[in-house]
């Protein structure tokens, strides 16, 4: 109920008289069942102008220490928030854990949610396409679900009057569903999941013309590659490479 209540009585109608964004490819939304919207990341506000702008209710998954609400009246306030929309806690501590901690993610896209997914892991530095995390593809995989790719175009924050930051006519494009069921149960294979993972990143390259840069994108932020020159590693696109082969079967016709 929350989540239509901000989204139809804030959240939408401030973002369309804000900022106007326009939308492309709606058609390519499927109108039921489970899927994983995977985009791009140039602002802090994408979630916001995905969620205003999609018909269906979006689930973004948050990492589970901002639904504990233990660090002040601010955290019990982001706790509170993202439970009443009925957001989902993800374990990103890594290993076992971290796949175990995938579940209220998987139950959601079982119950036919949308997941919504921004692969870089975090925020371009400068507008540039950076590496996908192999969290989409496995979602994806393991819940059979196909990945919407969608680019964001024009969401980073620029001066308006008075030097108040906002957004200048943003745009959302949705591409067609990428379909991976002929992979589905393999996300434990890494040669598989990176595979995937690269055929999303470059839909939404295709999408959105971004300049591909094959490294993490948190290693330009904050990491040994900061204020470093990236030529090497500019590519054409994300990967290229062939499809995984099938795995072999035994004469039961059962795979290995």
């Amino acid at each position: 109920m929350w989540y239509q209540v901000f989204k139809v009585g804030l959240f939408g109608p401030g973002v369309r008289a804000l900022w106007r964004p326009w939308v492309v490819g709606e058609e390519n939304l499927p109108r039921e069942g489970g899927a994983v919207v995977a985009c791009n990341h140039i602002s802090v506000l994408d979630p916001i102008i995905v969620a205003a702008m999609l018909d269906r209710q979006m689930t973004y998954p948050a990492k589970k220490e901002l639904f504990q609400g233990d660090h002040g009246l601010w955290s019990k306030i982001v706790a509170w928030f993202l439970k009443a929309v009925d957001q989902v806690p993800l374990d990103r501590s890594g290993g076992k854990r971290s796949v175990e901690g995938m579940a209220p993610v998987l139950t959601r896209l079982g119950e036919g949610g949308l997941i919504g997914i921004f692969p870089e892991g975090t925020r371009s530095a400068d507008g540039e396409l950076y590496k996908g995390k192999t969290g989409v593809a496995r979602m994806a995989l393991h819940a059979d679900v196909p990945v919407v790719p969608v680019a964001l175009i024009g969401t980073e924050p620029v001066k308006g009057r008075f030097g108040i930051p906002t957004v200048r006519h943003p745009g959302v494009i949705i591409g067609e569903p990428l379909h991976f069921s002929e992979l589905a149960g393999r996300q434990d294979e890494v040669a598989v999941l990176r595979w995937v993972t690269n055929e999303v990143m470059d839909a939404i390259q295709r999408l959105g013309g971004q300049q591909y840069v094959d490294v993490y994108g948190f290693r330009v932020k904050y990491g040994n590659l900061k204020g470093k020159d990236l030529s090497r590693w500019r590519r054409p696109r994300p990967g290229g490479t062939p499809a995984p082969a099938p795995r072999e079967t035994d004469r039961a016709g059962e795979q290995r």
